[in-house]
């Protein structure tokens, strides 16, 4: 539909309004009718959006505010592409639920208002504007991705900086392309070397460390991507029935160089990995045994008081501490394989001195994938470069 089209359609749709409510006007009443309609029209629109957008942001984690959420999707016909922007903004304060609520309902509005024109330009602004949160730019540029490929693309070298990792990472990606195709071994070495100055995506580094040790340069990954390496490890304690991971055993409350465990009394000692990617195999330490858990401690030294995400990987039950507070936990065991930056936990670093501890818990299966009672752990900025640490003082 054209502009001249949408007008003529705008027209018929207030000629429609008057006879629904049996109007007739003189012609000096239609010339003021035809002044105001437009202003009242607007104020409606407004007051729909205005709603829908409110009942999105009501609703809660436990679904508190879903009848009224029901609701507003049936108003949703009432708005048209001019709403999108709203709707992205709204994503800036709302929860994982409400978020997705308002998804559904931007992809509702661009089915029932597919000719009319897609507000590129105020997108592509929201995308700029980097005091919307990540993640509400990224549905942003996946929306410019399905609608408007080519300005999306244009705008991706732009990217390669931004705090935003899934952005971010639309850019390297670029840049590894470039690198794998490039006609002399000079320019791929360059590109690749640039990728993996930039990109802060686990997978994305190892391709370009990998694409690069062919070519005989070596890479300390561990360096780079800011894996703790130096621990001390103190176990086993008892764990059957999985028990031990609600269990307070005195490392989590008093700090001592013994403690008794699962088969006698056990100490803090060394323990440290050369892994490439900063695996800390625990059955190295104790042995393959089940039923059992083990902590270890680690300092880390910031030159600043500063927000960080700790980002850790393990498929056993496991818990973190960040100066003696509880971080997060999860009680699950095998469920799939460690991966680097597995889960990603914001905290924060205070100048100074800093002890993380974590508890790794090992279940009772016995069967071949279950024997790993590992981890690795990382701390990086909230775009996933490593945070370097301060020297000891």
């Amino acid at each position: 539909m054209n502009n001249q089209q949408h007008a003529k359609q705008k027209r018929n749709d207030w000629f429609l309004f008057c006879w629904r409510h049996r109007i007739t006007f003189r012609r000096k009443e239609m010339k003021i009718f035809c002044f105001l309609f437009p202003i009242i029209l607007f104020k409606t629109f407004a007051s729909v959006e205005k709603e829908v957008v409110s009942a999105f942001l009501a609703i809660d984690l436990h679904g508190k505010g879903n009848p009224d959420a029901v609701k507003a999707l049936a108003l949703l016909d009432e708005l048209d592409q001019k709403s999108i922007l709203p709707l992205l903004t709204a994503m800036n304060q709302a929860n994982p639920i409400g978020d997705n609520w308002i998804r559904g309902a931007i992809n509702q509005i661009l089915k029932s208002s597919k000719f009319q024109p897609f507000p590129s330009s105020e997108i592509k602004g929201f995308i700029q504007n980097k005091e919307n949160i990540g993640s509400s730019r990224r549905s942003a540029f996946e929306l410019l991705q399905d609608f408007r490929p080519k300005l999306a693309s244009s705008m991706v070298p732009k990217l390669i900086n931004d705090p935003e990792p899934s952005l971010r990472r639309e850019a390297v990606a670029r840049l590894l392309n470039q690198a794998s195709t490039a006609l002399s071994d000079s320019e791929s070495k360059k590109l690749y070397t640039r990728a993996l100055t930039e990109a802060r995506d686990a997978e994305q580094i190892k391709v370009a460390s990998n694409a690069l040790k062919e070519m005989g340069q070596e890479i300390n990954l561990v360096e780079l991507m800011g894996f703790l390496t130096e621990w001390e490890l103190i176990g086993p304690f008892d764990n059957t029935e999985r028990a031990g991971f609600g269990k307070t055993y005195e490392p989590e409350t008093t700090n001592k160089e013994s403690y008794p465990g699962k088969n006698g009394q056990v100490q803090w000692s060394p323990f440290s990995t050369s892994d490439s990617f900063g695996m800390l195999d625990i059955n190295q330490k104790f042995g393959e045994i089940k039923e059992a858990l083990a902590y270890g401690k680690t300092d880390f030294y910031s030159d600043k008081d500063q927000k960080a995400q700790f980002r850790l990987g393990s498929k056993n039950a496991w818990k973190i501490w960040v100066n003696g507070k509880l971080l997060f936990a999860r009680d699950e065991y095998h469920r799939g394989g460690t991966r680097v930056d597995q889960f990603i936990l914001d905290g924060a670093l205070r100048k100074g001195k800093n002890q993380i501890m974590v508890k790794v818990c090992q279940n009772e299966q016995t069967q071949h994938w279950t024997k790993q009672w590992e981890f690795c752990l990382r701390v990086t900025d909230p775009s996933g470069r490593a945070i370097k640490q301060a020297r000891k003082k």
